[in-house]
């Protein structure tokens, strides 16, 4: 009898510890099937609310958010030693997952990507990055201009214009 080979996912995650306390993280969350699920301000709305809600409980910053039409990205940042950022991501995915399971045929894709700031690593350069991505996909000709693009925990005109007179001195 022929065995099967069993088949392991690949470990990606750094250590849990390593998501946890004073740090900024970039996470992105895809649409299975890449399907167009944030094509409708009301989802959006929706979706921003919940990690609102996430975030505020745990004790962490967002600075950028952008709903693209088949995924998202945000930078959270741990406020405290304790803040917890790889369970705000998973508690987001899971509520939103749950709203999804409700009210769509549309689920997130199994997993999701993070990038893990450095201590030196420019944070107005990842913003930036992150509110352009409508501009790279021809969705809008300003970042300002697009529905999707926002932040929590700070104003994002002033957050971009501060970025954009920083850049001209």
């Amino acid at each position: 009898m022929e065995k099967i080979p069993i088949i392991r996912e690949k470990k990606h995650r750094l250590e849990r510890k390593e998501y946890i306390g004073i740090k900024r993280i970039t996470f992105t969350m895809d649409v299975e099937g890449r399907k167009e699920l944030f094509c409708d301000s009301n989802v959006i709305d929706i979706f921003v609310n919940i990690l609102k809600d996430v975030t505020n409980r745990n004790n962490v910053r967002n600075w950028v958010y952008v709903f693209m039409s088949d995924h998202v990205h945000f930078i959270l940042e741990g406020l405290s030693p304790d803040a917890d950022l790889w369970k705000t991501a998973k508690e987001f995915k899971q509520k939103t997952g749950v709203w999804l399971g409700k009210n769509s045929k549309m689920k997130w894709q199994k997993d999701f990507y993070d990038h893990i700031h450095r201590e030196n690593e420019d944070l107005f350069y990842a913003v930036r990055y992150i509110a352009n991505n409508p501009i790279r996909k021809g969705l809008a000709k300003d970042c300002l201009d697009y529905y999707g693009l926002g932040s929590l925990d700070f104003d994002i005109k002033e957050l971009i214009n501060n970025m954009e007179l920083r850049d001209n001195k």
